[in-house]
């Protein structure tokens, strides 16, 4: 560190931690804590930190002078160096101590680093590796064939579905008579004699009447009912629903019922027709099943025979390229052993040439080292020196700088674009004015929403009105309904109408 200006990267966050504390958190850590955490750190750099950072002279000139640059000097007076100058004793005798641990310390002694020594490379020709014999093919067992029973349905399943089928027929048939039933119910009939009406109650069992009588209550005058939108709503789709089946009803009588007895019958018929051709058809697919089957296996059995018969002859030819093979190898094995001998009793002869050779050529590249490194040190010279003189010019430039009159305070444009390149900058007129128009905006919007809000409210009402006045007509019209049919007899009105 030189006067504050010149640290190693390697010290920045240490220093810039121990400023902090020293500045900001003296107080409340105490200096006792804050002289273990100084002593728990490298001597040397906290000695020359605090005589630094704790001296008057620089406290009290350039370092408060940079900091009223952005704080006021009031604040910077009361909050900082003010308290700085209080510790100042007790700071002086950590940095005593620092020293005297600084001056009682042992300096190192410098070990001498090894000298390479080079040995002679010892080198040896591996040998050619064997190519090893293949492993025999692993013989596998034959599976077993797949059961006859896998591609044939179980007799459960067919005698399930033939039960189903009947009892779907049954159904259909009694569903079809209950429907004559209940369409002969609304056919009308003459009336029996008084005389007769013994010998018919006689005759014929008990009619059950399939179909409820409606009982309506007439709703008094004085007691009023007030209906929800959800009652009006369901009780409005309940008369519709019945003023729906009530014409589906009147439909199917004008079309006329007839029996339906012939109909089922070549119904019948036909399904049985369909159920023996269907059987037909799956026993024949079934037959040709098998038969493809059959044919499958033997034309299997015929292609593992080939294949079996192609493997033995691929086998016995590969054996006998590998025998050719393994004597071409052992012959090759031999001669490249002679060579190899001789090469090596060759070496023993010419080591000493070698050396000699390899004495020079260490000592030329020792030589081209010496030069490259003495022109790498001139240069290195001649950069520090340029480095020193742009340094001392930076430093010239900066303190011209410092003697200049600076302005604190700061001209603010609304209308200038502060210009740092991103995507929609503009300046603070454009945003108001920008804001005042969506605000403009939003404020139509709600306005526009609050006129559909009271139209679909209106929408609302209208139909719920239009639904009141229905229910009162069909209301009216089934208490007719109701007090005809308690005067008429049952048979005039057979079912209640709306």
């Amino acid at each position: 560190m030189r006067d504050g200006q010149l640290c190693l990267w390697s010290d920045y966050n240490l220093f810039q931690v121990i400023c902090y504390l020293a500045t900001f958190q003296l107080e409340e850590l105490g200096f006792q804590l804050f002289s273990n955490i100084v002593k728990s750190q490298p001597a040397d750099k906290m000695h020359k930190f605090l005589r630094f950072f704790f001296n008057p002279l620089n406290l009290c000139s350039w370092i408060k002078d940079e900091w009223s640059l952005i704080y006021e000097m009031a604040h910077v007076k009361e909050n900082w160096t003010d308290p700085l100058m209080r510790w100042q004793p007790e700071v002086q005798e950590l940095i005593d101590q620092l020293e005297r641990v600084l001056t009682n310390q042992l300096p190192l002694s410098k070990t001498k680093a090894k000298v390479t020594e080079p040995k002679q490379f010892n080198l040896t020709v591996p040998r050619p590796r064997a190519i090893p014999m293949p492993e025999p093919v692993p013989v596998v067992a034959k599976p077993r064939p797949v059961p006859r029973a896998t591609y044939q349905s179980p007799q459960e399943q067919q005698v399930l579905e033939l039960t189903k089928r009947r009892n779907r027929l049954k159904a259909e048939e009694l569903l079809l008579r209950a429907n004559l039933g209940e369409m002969r119910c609304a056919m009308p009939r003459k009336a029996p004699a008084q005389g007769s009406k013994k010998a018919l109650r006689l005759q014929s069992p008990p009619r059950i009447c399939k179909t409820l009588q409606l009982l309506f209550c007439r709703p008094s005058d004085d007691i009023p009912i007030k209906l929800n939108t959800a009652a009006i709503l369901r009780e409005g789709a309940l008369y519709q629903r019945q003023v729906e089946k009530e014409l589906q009803r009147v439909d199917k009588l004008v079309d006329g019922a007839r029996d339906l007895s012939e109909f089922l019958e070549w119904q019948r018929k036909m399904q049985a027709k369909d159920y023996q051709e269907q059987r037909t058809a799956s026993e024949c697919r079934r037959l040709q099943g098998k038969l493809s089957h059959e044919e499958a296996v033997l034309a299997r059995q015929r292609l593992l025979q080939e294949n079996k018969q192609k493997a033995d002859r691929k086998k016995e030819e590969q054996m006998a390229e590998l025998t050719q093979q393994c004597a071409a190898r052992r012959l090759q094995e031999e001669r490249s052993m002679k060579e190899l001998v001789e090469q090596v009793m060759e070496g023993h002869r010419n080591t000493q040439v070698a050396q000699m050779k390899l004495l020079k050529r260490r000592q030329q590249a020792v030589q081209e080292v010496r030069e490259e490194s003495q022109e790498l040190l001139q240069r290195r010279a001649q950069e520090a020196r340029e480095e020193q003189t742009q340094r001392c010019e930076l430093i010239s430039q900066l303190r011209a700088l410092e003697t200049q009159p600076t302005r604190k305070g700061k001209l603010v444009d609304l209308t200038q674009i502060p210009g740092y390149g991103l995507e929609g900058e503009m300046s603070i007129v454009e945003l108001r004015e920008r804001l005042a128009r969506l605000k403009e905006a939003q404020k139509r919007e709600e306005e526009e929403k609050r006129d559909q809000i009271i139209q679909g409210k209106r929408a609302k009402s209208q139909e719920l009105q239009n639904t009141l006045e229905q229910i009162s007509l069909c209301r009216s019209a089934m208490g007719r309904s109701a007090a005809l049919r308690s005067v008429l007899p049952c048979n005039v009105f057979p079912t209640p109408s709306i």
